[in-house]
Order: C-alpha cells, then structure tokens, then sequence
C-alpha cells in the first residue's frame, strides 16, 4: 500500500514534467525532422531524463521468485528484461482461411524490469478465449494488477480471441507473478516451457531482411523482424528498456512457394499514424486495430495491428515504407 501512494505521488507531481517531456519528443517531428535516436544507457546525461528512474542490469537468478511462481522457465533480453513465454498453443485459430500458428500471433508473454529505487515493473500481452476474458480480469483486479488495452490482433477468428495488456508496479516482483499466475490459471494457458531449438523456415528470409533492412530470426516456425523505437520512451517516472512496450513487429508464417501470412504491428506517436495506416493499405494489408498499450509513457505511443498474406518477399518489399514512416531502427539482442 505505502509504495502504490508513493507511486501516486511520483505520477501527480511528474505530470507537468510529462507535458514538457512529449513537448520535446514532438517538436523535431512537427518541425519535420526525425527525433534524434537516445541509447540507454546515455553516454551523456540528458536533462529531459532528471527525476526519472532507469532500468538496472539483472541476470536469470535474480528472478528466481518470479519464475517459480510463473511455473516456467524464462529469459533474459537486453540484460535488464527478464521474460517469459506463454504461447497458447492449447488453441486451434483459424483467420481469414489461415491456420494460425502459436508464435504468429497467439504469444502471451509477460517481461520483468528492475530499477534503481529496488522496485519492479512487469508489462505483457495476454491471449484469452472471450469465454475466459472476464474471469481472467476479475482475478487481474483481485491482485490489483492493471488492464492498459483490450483489444484484437485478428480478423474474423475462431474461436473467438481477445488481447488483454498488462501493468504493474511495485516492489514484491514474487507478489505481482503470484497474481498473474492466478489469473492465467483461470485461461487454458499451458504453462511456460523452453523454447526449442531455431529450425529452418520455407521463406526467402535474405529476401525478406534485405526488403525491411533489418535481421529477422526464427521463434517457432515463425520468421520475425523486431523494431525499437529510438527515443527514450518513459511510463510514468520509469525509463523503459528498448523494446518494452514499444515494438514494431513484423511475423511471417510460410504458407508453401514462398508464401506468407502476415501479423504485423507498428508502434507509432501520433504524428506519424496516419503515413503509417496509409502505407499498410498500398502495401496491400488488411487493417486490424488501431490503439494504445499503455496508460501514461511519453511519447505518446499507438499500435496498429494488420494482416496480410502473399509473397513474403514482395509483402516485405510493400511494407518498407511503413517502417520508414516510423522512427525506429532494428531490434539488437
């Protein structure tokens, strides 16, 4: 209770700071330059960034007590996200005459960052069933961890699907996996296991990364290319890692000869949604959902899911401009 007051605390007096803060993440965009790309952590000290906390390093022992209770296995991204994988491979999807594999756009996952002050923030995507939605929420509620978006990844599925944003904060990281353990036990969600070795896929994927400028990789049968954003993206006073919470992703599933069905997302601040939403619909892409994820990071971000399916290479190739509307550069490890 005395850290949710302290974390009140901390968000009513940084709320002008915010203001100015996306003020100056927004100005070199309405000017019409690009954002300038911030690393963290900063070489130099940046004075948008006093009074915000960063992420700190940690390794895979240090999240014994959210593993445990997670009851799977995890692991570690950028050195500071402990994350772990809880793709809902109990279900049998089908989209738009396509069989959706897990990894393409049935991936829960939940991440785990720590800060300097000892707390812990922990972020994810849920995939649930409309049957489960509103028992999986009610358990949300009952351990106090927040809903940040409610939404769709998919067109005209079955069964039924919904994607449910999760949001914590606080300083017992054992006590936030324990609540969405009990929430995950009211889904058919199978629990976490270690991913299996890369195969493989039947996709021209030189092609591909030479089309999106980027290095995809395997996760399941699935080919995928990750995009950061290059600002400083902040949830209230936390500095986010990159990639928490701010992804570009593109998912290629080979569907035979060099086809692919795609699930895409695009993270995007609001200056640049409407080049984004027009380059998809050139591309060929079928809209999905336009939204946010969060509540309260700056810049503000919005995330636009969309499908498309055809020549892997050739989508790719039809997608660039997308990713070029975007201020974002290619996810490192």
């Amino acid at each position: 209770m005395a850290g949710d007051r302290q974390q009140d605390t901390y968000l009513q007096a940084g709320a002008p700071r915010r203001r100015v803060l996306a003020a100056a993440a927004l100005a070199p965009v309405l000017a019409g330059a690009p954002t300038p790309a911030r690393a963290l952590p900063a070489d130099e000290p940046d004075p948008r960034n006093r009074g915000l906390l960063k992420p700190v390093n940690t390794a895979l022992p240090d999240w014994t007590s959210v593993s445990d209770k997670l009851g799977g296995t995890g692991d570690m991204k950028r050195k500071v996200m402990f994350h772990t994988g809880l793709p809902r491979r109990d279900l049998r999807v089908r989209s738009r005459k396509v069989d959706v594999k897990p990894a393409l756009a049935l991936g829960s996952h939940v991440s785990f960052v720590r800060y300097a002050d000892g707390s812990t923030l922990a972020m994810g995507d849920v995939v649930v069933t409309e049957d489960e939605l509103q028992p999986f929420t009610d358990v949300l509620h009952e351990h106090r961890i927040q809903q940040t978006a409610i939404h769709k990844h998919l067109l005209s599925q079955a069964p039924d699907l919904w994607w449910i944003h999760v949001h914590a904060h606080g300083h017992d990281p054992g006590g936030i996996a324990r609540g969405l353990r009990a929430a995950f036990d009211r889904t058919g969600t199978p629990r976490p296991r270690p991913a299996a070795p890369p195969r493989p896929v039947d996709l021209d994927t030189a092609g591909i990364d030479a089309a999106l400028g980027t290095k995809g990789s395997v996760d399941d049968g699935i080919y995928k290319c990750i995009f950061v954003r290059r600002e400083t993206i902040t949830d209230g006073h936390l500095v986010l890692p990159p990639g928490l919470g701010s992804t570009s992703a593109f998912n290629f599933q080979p569907l035979g000869r060099g086809r692919a069905a795609i699930s895409g997302d695009c993270a995007m601040i609001a200056g640049e949604v409407q080049d984004v939403l027009v380059a998809l619909r050139r591309a060929g892409a079928e809209l999905v959902e336009l939204h946010n994820h969060g509540l309260t990071d700056e810049p503000r971000l919005f995330f636009v899911h969309f499908w498309a399916v055809g020549d892997g290479v050739r989508l790719a190739r039809a997608l660039r401009p997308a990713v070029a509307a975007t201020n974002v550069v290619p996810a490192g490890g």
